[in-house]
């Protein structure tokens, strides 16, 4: 049975600094032996720098920045918080009631694995947001 060859990209998506004066030399010998018959990708270089600095200033990922990333949302949403897309407030309670609905899911899902705090973080967040949506519903 004759075997099948595949074709595949590897991609060095190290970060070098600018002091390495090597660094096209090296992009170019990784690309040079890992896409013989594929066509070579171009790269964005602008964009490099703005990434880094982004993420840079990202916070950790953990189940407290998620559950405060969904409620930041449900705040968007229900007309609380500026949108960032457009700076304006706007209301979207389905949205709202949407995202609401995923925290209560959470909670749900997670009881007797969370830390004491962040058990009673999310049940805090989770009543002011039922609170805003009735308000908000009326």
């Amino acid at each position: 049975m004759p075997e099948e060859k595949k074709d595949f990209i590897i991609k060095d998506r190290r970060i070098f600094s600018q002091e390495n004066p090597d660094k096209e030399k090296v992009e170019k010998e990784n690309t040079q032996e890992t896409t013989k018959k594929e066509p070579k990708e171009e790269v964005p270089t602008a964009g490099k720098s703005d990434a880094k600095e982004a993420e840079a200033c990202l916070p950790e990922i953990n189940f407290p920045t998620f559950i405060m990333s969904l409620n930041a949302s449900a705040l968007v949403n229900l007309g609380i918080l500026d949108n960032p897309a457009n700076g304006k407030k706007e209301i979207n309670l389905s949205m709202a009631k949407q995202t609401i609905d995923i925290l209560c899911l959470l909670e749900e899902k997670t009881q007797g694995n969370l830390s004491k705090d962040e058990e009673s973080m999310l049940k805090n967040i989770l009543y002011d947001l039922r609170i805003i949506y009735v308000k908000e519903k009326k």
